[in-house]
């Protein structure tokens, strides 16, 4: 695994031992940061159900400015930091060890508002995706035309909530990668 682009381009990326993560292989972030690409410079990135890291530290590497990762697991969180030590990353990025759902349902997410967030939970759980989706501390911390890109199988879709509409989809194998936008107030 590798930073494909940027100022990291070709550094190599550490993934956690087990089957607890399923690190964006590098089709997905060639596809996805193709698309991407004209929204990162100055990005604020909110990376949720970051495994590693690869999907933020992609961002970061193509211009980002800032990326706060969120991730409960103990190996993925050892992995992420050494993945953001390795790109030279950790100065501009804000680590929480902590669960997705209850980060969120502890109030203000810290650090926003975000221009772009992943949200690339483990695929068995949809129910977890739909409610990261329709957290209202998610559309709390999203700047006006932020863009919130969700990883999914195809088979198992996420239902977008009613303040939301899907701008894209983008079919990567049995993977869809989907581009929502709130109605931010």
């Amino acid at each position: 695994m590798r930073v494909i682009a940027g100022v990291a381009g070709g550094r190599t990326l550490v993934a956690p031992k087990g089957a607890g993560t399923r690190p964006a292989t590098d089709r997905i972030r060639e596809t996805l940061f193709a698309i991407l690409e004209p929204r990162l410079p100055g990005a604020r990135v909110l990376d949720l159900f970051a495994g590693a890291g690869t999907l933020g530290i992609e961002a970061l590497s193509r211009g980002a400015a800032r990326a706060t990762f969120v991730e409960r697991s103990a190996n993925a969180l050892v992995a992420l930091r050494k993945n953001l030590a390795a790109t030279g990353f950790a100065g501009r990025s804000n680590v929480v060890g902590a669960s997705v759902l209850p980060f969120l349902d502890a109030g203000a997410v810290p650090a926003g508002p975000y221009d772009l967030v992943f949200l690339d939970p483990p695929f068995a759980d949809v129910a977890i995706l739909d409610a990261a989706l329709s957290h209202k501390s998610l559309v709390g911390a999203l700047a006006p035309e932020a863009l919130v890109v969700a990883r999914a199988l195809r088979k198992h879709p996420p239902t977008p909530p009613a303040n939301a509409r899907v701008v894209r989809t983008k079919e990567v194998g049995e993977e869809d990668l989907i581009f929502l936008r709130y109605a931010v107030q």
